[in-house]
């Protein structure tokens, strides 16, 4: 045997139990260590690979012109189930928020009586109304039909309209409107 091995067997009879058992807490914690490192970066790799699926989802099949969080999703719900069964629903960003603030509030309903929502859900529809509507200009004046719409005009550029606008008229070049899709256009505008 070498000296080196020798040395090296004498050190390691001539060590206390005090030394031996904090070499093995040292060797315990190191294996924590990376048990823990190891299950943190399979943990970030399973979230990466989660949300890269949902970005990487076709613009098809999410459909509506926002994707909503799920905190949003009943209010959306409610929204179209109390606007859709009409006309088509309009995405909120189309007006801003004070119009719909106001179709909200009002029980008349461009000439039509309304019975107006109450609360749990007007407050889960305004919620989701208004946090994905847009803001108002100080110099805007509330419009309250879609040619009136800054942003609806700001959408459609060099597009002619048909007068009067008609929420009908958004199939024309959204054919699945009326299922809350304005992504999918026809042939004509893609």
């Amino acid at each position: 045997m070498s000296i080196f091995v020798k040395r090296k067997t004498r050190d390691r009879e001539m060590r206390s139990p005090q030394q031996s058992a904090e070499r093995e807490f040292k060797r315990q914690f190191f294996g924590l260590l990376l048990v823990i490192v190891t299950w943190s970066l399979a943990m970030g790799w399973l979230l990466a690979l989660a949300t890269n699926a949902q970005s990487a989802t076709p613009s098809a099949e999410i459909g509506t012109v926002d994707i909503v969080p799920a905190q949003y999703q009943l209010g959306q719900e409610l929204y179209l189930e109390n606007c859709s069964t009409c006309h088509i629903g309009l995405p909120p960003a189309v007006l801003p928020t004070q119009t719909w603030k106001n179709l909200l509030q009002d029980s008349q309903h461009y000439g039509a009586q309304l019975k107006p929502l109450v609360d749990p859900p007007r407050i889960l529809v305004w919620k989701y109304l208004s946090t994905f509507s847009r803001v108002q200009l100080d110099d805007e004046e509330t419009p309250y039909r879609l040619n009136n719409s800054r942003y609806f005009k700001a959408l459609h550029p060099g597009v002619k309209l048909p007068r009067p606008v008609q929420l009908g008229s958004c199939v024309s070049c959204h054919p699945s409107a009326s299922d809350y899709n304005f992504r999918r256009l026809t042939a004509e505008w893609k």
